[in-house]
């Protein structure tokens, strides 16, 4: 009993953290794909920087709460978590990719649905995720953007209407890339040392619930 919770925490434990890190993630119900679909649906994400993994709804409900996210009404029936990851050559993936691998997989393949997801830690509905699937990757969408913000503000505002309403992580990483690459300005001395430095309070460590054990774990385990 002790070993199977200890296993239970493990798994809340990941998937915690990697919908907390992830930029974003869509759930799916793929009732009626048998394996080699899945395999394939694998492999079309991974090319896409996505990974698809299955866990059971109980521990992916107990992650999400930790989180203090409302994911509740997905979490029914066969789900499945499509992550932002990776592509094989190390280099980022990007949530329009992987929605967009999601959107043309399904397309031949009726039994994968999409439930919702997050982008950014906020809730995407179905329409919204295939809105997200439209946009161009996300080398040409910054590239667009940044030509945008050079432009006159009447064309930037044009493209903007233009482009889809779920393009804020792209605006994002835009910002974000450029905090990247600027250097890092030095404060004045003066302003240091007039400003008294705040002590950081360490937020106390989080007891992890106690995993309630189902009862098909608990039938396996009095059968042990």
């Amino acid at each position: 009993m002790g070993e199977i919770r200890n296993q239970k925490a493990a798994v809340v434990e990941e998937v915690r953290d990697r919908i907390a890190s992830t930029e974003a993630l869509v759930l799916t119900e793929y009732r009626g794909l048998d394996v080699p679909a899945l395999a394939e649906l694998r492999e079309v994400l991974r090319a896409a920087g996505g990974e698809y993994k299955v866990y059971k709804n109980t521990l992916v409900r107990l992650a999400v709460h930790e989180l203090d996210l409302d994911l509740e009404e997905l979490l029914v029936g066969p789900t499945a978590l499509a992550f932002v990851a990776e592509k094989p050559d190390g280099t980022k993936g990007d949530a329009a990719a992987v929605a967009k691998a999601l959107k043309d997989f399904a397309k031949d393949n009726d039994s994968l649905v999409v439930k919702g997801g997050l982008l950014d830690g906020e809730l995407l509905s179905p329409a919204q995720i295939e809105s997200l699937a439209k946009l161009p990757p996300r080398e040409v969408l910054l590239a667009q953007i940044a030509g945008a913000l050079a432009a006159p503000l009447q064309k930037f505002a044009g493209l903007l209407n233009a482009l889809p309403q779920n393009m804020a992580y792209a605006l994002k990483a835009l910002l974000d890339e450029r905090a990247a690459e600027a250097p890092a300005e030095e404060a004045p001395v003066e302003e240091a040392e007039e400003a008294p430095a705040e002590e950081a309070e360490e937020a106390p460590a989080e007891e992890i619930e106690e995993i309630e054990i189902d009862e098909a774990t608990a039938e396996e385990s009095e059968e042990s």
